[in-house]
Order: structure tokens, then sequence, then C-alpha cells
């Protein structure tokens, strides 16, 4: 299996665990002032996330700005990963470390409210981490992108892909239908120092267009 089929089923393997609690997904009427209104919002999110440097921080924003939660909180539930896990040699490139050196992987749903937006896999090196960075990593829920913030990061993209488009549309008088992941990005983040710490991939989900169209309800949480 390639390795971008590889990532792509660990992150699908995240979202099958999501947590007891998830929003119902996409949920537009299929007509064309819809889907042309659902392809403003996709790119939308693109350029949301392309003018952030931090993905958590730009789905907050994205979060208060379409009104998806009560208190638009980004929160990271992280996964157990299957062992061993190496890490793959690309990444080792894309950060500069050798065969040796120590780097972890962590994978996390960003969930803001009961809406799953996102799934993280990210490769870190843990000694250009504090001790205390490293500790909450491993230890608890945080997302990467609040525990790292003290670092200055910049984002250095290396990678972003649309995973769907809303056209061509369906048949009238039927609800507009995308698969789970619909945008996916792969960066890596540098210190304030210049030095590569972190590589991380992370696939957006149908959720991120879980808001309602303008003068209809938002659909009903999932049990």
């Amino acid at each position: 299996m390639g390795r971008g089929l590889l990532v792509a089923a660990t992150m699908g393997a995240g979202l099958l665990a999501a947590s007891p609690v998830q929003a119902a997904g996409l949920s537009w009427p299929d007509t064309p002032d819809h889907r042309a209104r659902l392809m403003m919002s996709v790119q939308e999110l693109e350029i949301t996330l392309l003018t952030h440097p931090s993905a958590t921080l730009a789905l907050e924003d994205w979060c208060a700005t379409h009104h998806m939660a009560a208190r638009p909180v980004v929160v990271a539930r992280k996964a157990a990963l299957p062992q061993p896990d190496p890490v793959p040699a690309r990444v080792r490139a894309d950060l500069g470390v050798s065969a040796t050196q120590p780097v972890r992987h962590r994978q996390v749903q960003l969930a803001c409210g009961p809406y799953v937006l996102s799934v993280a896999d990210n490769w870190y090196v843990p000694g250009l981490l504090t001790p205390q960075m490293n500790a909450t990593l491993e230890q608890t829920d945080t997302s990467f992108g609040h525990v790292v913030a003290p670092l200055h990061f910049t984002r250095e993209r290396l990678e972003f892909t649309r995973l769907w488009s809303p056209w061509p549309g369906g048949a009238a008088g039927t609800m507009i239908v995308a698969p789970t992941e619909i945008v996916r990005q792969r960066a890596v983040l540098r210190d304030g120092q210049g030095r590569a710490f972190s590589e991380v991939v992370e696939t957006y989900t149908d959720q991120t267009l879980a808001f309602a169209p303008e003068g209809q309800a938002r659909g009903p949480a999932r049990p």
C-alpha cells in the first residue's frame, strides 16, 4: 500500500473511532443555488486554512463564524495508534532527521461542539520541544497547536488538495451528499529558529459544512 493510501486509511480509522456524540453531516437540499453556496463555503474553508499558521486556530475561527457551537473552542480527541508505528521515510526527510533520531506520532480528531472537523496525523521531534510540551502531548488530549504555541512556529505547506467538489449536481428533490473527507493538507512546522520540528497531515471532514443553509434549521446530532 502506498504511503498516501496508508495515511488516508489511518485517518479513516480515526474517524470511525469518533466520540459517542457525533453531529449530523452535510444536510443541504440538492439545488443549483445550494451547490453554488456550498462551493463558496468550500473555498472559504480553504482560504481560512491557508491564512492561519495553526489549524486549531483556523477551525476555531471557522466554528465561530458559522455558529457551530455555543463555545467555539476546538478540542482534541487523541486516538490509540497500532504498534509498531514506524515513522515514514518521507517524514524523516521532510524534518531533516536521521533514521535513528526519535520521532513521535500522534493522531487526534479536532472537534468543535459535536462536530468532528478534522483528523490530524502529527509526527514531531521531541528533542526540539520542552519537557513540559512533551508531557502534555503524551498525557493529555490538548491540541498540538495550543501545546507548541510558545515556539512561535510558522507553517510551510507541502500539499493542499481539494478532495471533493459540489459539482456536478444530483437529482432534484434529493439532498447533497458529500464524502467524509473533503480537504487535505500536509505541512511542516518550524520553530522561531527555523528548525523543522513537526510534520502534520490534516484531513478536513464533511462536518465542517454541517451548518444549515440560510433560513433552514440545523440537523439534529446523532446519538
